[in-house]
């Protein structure tokens, strides 16, 4: 695992686009210009590793979907990349049949059975395109990868492999099998392109457990104000802008604060936008001197031709635009996730969720939280009261939990997700929170002193100073017992598989005594960014240790409350 999964999945693809070859570096010849066709999963996998400029690097001319209306391009090699459906096999064929392209390398995400196989050659023999058919690969690249060290397994038919798909209390045995059929294939390309065998540990009677015996994109879409416009009447409300900013291994900013709390991150932006100012004089006074205005390539390159007094300035220009465009981008989504803070006080809502998990003293009763019309919308109120009623060591009576429900009716909440949550604490042990949480003395950030300031580009008057706390939630406490061999009635009881060891043998006794030095956590049913950040933050205290972590796939508060809902519907 040294070098990440990120890496090693990168390698593959630009692999397979250079026809299965890998890459020449520091090559200056031109590229073999070709097509790439992919279909929605492909085109998952590959966004979020490779630009449209790298794909134009290895000589991708064109990438287009394998099922939209494509001309024929009879002198161009194509390369596909697609799961082996029903569906793709049979577009694939009629692709040989029509003579669409000069030859064909058929890349498949998951392997494809011998039968599938065999339709392609009929449709190629059908077709006289045997020799036109040059390879045919198994990639086993069905996965997601989104930082050097996490992964999701899908983001097309998701609802598939569901929390609500796996939970639902009418699954059938054959459904239930299809799901884990699905993630096994997942993870089984995973430990593929990672090269690694692993030995599993999971907890007994559940989804994982039979995983274990079968063994959008890095993209922000956000809405931001145009600001005020004037007119006769008075002013206008705001108007709303959407817009997109793609979160790439190539802006250090992400890469440094992606995992930092926010009063951190708009620190952070505020001292780069100050930086940037400090430079952007010289900039607007070169540029007069020159007598060149914008900043658009026509005139970095005219400045470039200019005296070689200049030659250092010009040379960091491009630097500095580029630092300016991603400062830029920051900001917007800073200042956007400040107004969701705001409207919704996101930060009355954290404190609170601490108190309630850490069992300290509430300043305002969850029952006025919840009736407040000002605070939160109607998700943050039943995710505030699902903590309090899944944390609490003692159900609500029957009395306070009737007036709970009314106020969360009033606040237009649906009420279908505390009906699931009712019968799943009704069967699970787990009945209090766990007593560690609350260990860690809050430490106050104190980051608000410099974005408090009139120059700021973040008016933070009326945010709380969000309070921290160091604690590992449940997912690092069992990898911190299974990777440190520790005695905890928490884990005792997972079961161990290893390859190395023969079958029928006890699978509950551990062939390694001794700490392991990495680990893959992977969630069935779900994982989220607060479970990973907790994470790679016990990781980082941990000298030579290495952490990986996948889910089914990723959720927010208010997509997992959809499929409470779902599943709370009768």
């Amino acid at each position: 695992m040294a070098a990440g999964i990120r890496e090693k999945q990168t390698v593959a693809l630009k692999r397979m686009l250079n026809f299965n070859v890998p890459p020449v570096k520091n090559s200056t010849g031109e590229p073999v210009w070709k097509v790439l066709i992919y279909d929605r999963f492909g085109q998952d996998i590959i966004s979020p590793l490779l630009s449209v400029k790298e794909l134009r690097d290895m000589g991708i001319t064109l990438h287009l979907l394998l099922h939209s209306d494509r001309d024929a391009i009879p002198d161009v090699p194509a390369v596909y990349f697609v799961m082996p459906t029903e569906e793709n096999i049979d577009r694939m064929c009629q692709d040989l049949r029509n003579q669409l392209y000069e030859s064909y390398y058929l890349n498949f995400i998951s392997a494809i059975s011998r039968s599938k196989l065999e339709d392609i050659a009929n449709a190629a023999i059908g077709a006289n395109a045997v020799t036109q058919v040059a390879k045919v690969f198994d990639q086993y690249l069905n996965f997601i990868t989104l930082e050097d060290d996490m992964f999701v397994l899908c983001n097309q038919n998701k609802e598939l492999v569901s929390y609500r798909a796996i939970n639902r209390p009418d699954i059938t045995d054959t459904e239930m099998e299809t799901i884990m059929d699905t993630i096994v294939d997942s993870l089984f390309c995973f430990f593929v392109t990672l090269g690694a065998i692993p030995i599993i540990r999971c907890s007994r009677g559940t989804a994982a457990e039979m995983v274990a015996v079968d063994f959008h994109l890095n993209r922000v879409n956000l809405e931001e104000s145009t600001g005020m416009e004037s007119s006769p009447a008075g002013a206008r409300p705001k108007k709303k802008n959407k817009k997109s900013y793609d979160l790439t291994t190539s802006d250090k900013f992400w890469q440094k604060h992606k995992g930092s709390p926010f009063p951190e991150v708009a620190e952070s932006v505020q001292q780069e936008l100050e930086s940037y100012r400090a430079q952007e004089d010289e900039v607007k006074r070169l540029k007069s001197i020159m007598g060149i205005e914008g900043e658009d390539e026509g005139a970095i390159s005219m400045l470039s031709d200019n005296t070689a007094k200049l030659t250092s300035a010009v040379s960091s220009l491009p630097e500095l635009l580029e630092k300016k465009r991603l400062i830029d981008l920051h900001t917007n989504v800073a200042t956007a996730v400040l107004e969701h803070i705001k409207s919704r006080k996101l930060d009355v809502y954290f404190e609170y969720e601490e108190k309630i998990m850490s069992k300290s003293t509430l300043d305002k009763s969850l029952l006025d939280m919840i009736s407040d019309p000002d605070a939160g919308t109607p998700e943050d109120k039943m995710r505030l009261f699902l903590i309090y009623y899944i944390s609490s060591t003692q159900a609500p009576s029957e009395i306070d939990l009737e007036q709970y429900k009314k106020a969360l009716m009033d606040a237009g909440c649906n009420l279908a997700p505390l009906s699931y949550i009712k019968q799943w604490k009704a069967f699970t042990k787990m009945a209090s929170a766990p007593t560690s949480y609350g260990n860690a003395t809050p430490k106050p950030l104190g980051l608000f002193s410099r974005v408090m300031n009139t120059g700021s580009q973040f008016v933070m008057e009326g945010v709380k100073n969000l309070v921290l706390k160091q604690q590992n939630l449940p997912v690092t406490r069992i990898l911190d017992n299974l990777m440190e061999m520790k005695s905890n009635p928490e884990t005792d009881d997972y079961r161990y598989f290893d390859p190395k060891m023969l079958r029928g043998s006890d699978s509950s006794v551990p062939r390694n005594k001794n700490p392991f030095q990495e680990a893959i956590v992977f969630v069935v049913g779900g994982g989220n960014y607060i479970e990973y950040q907790n994470l790679i933050d016990y990781i980082k205290g941990k000298q030579g240790k290495h952490v990986l972590y996948g889910c089914s796939e990723l959720f927010n508060a208010t997509q997992f409350i959809k499929q409470l809902s779902l599943l709370g519907q009768k």
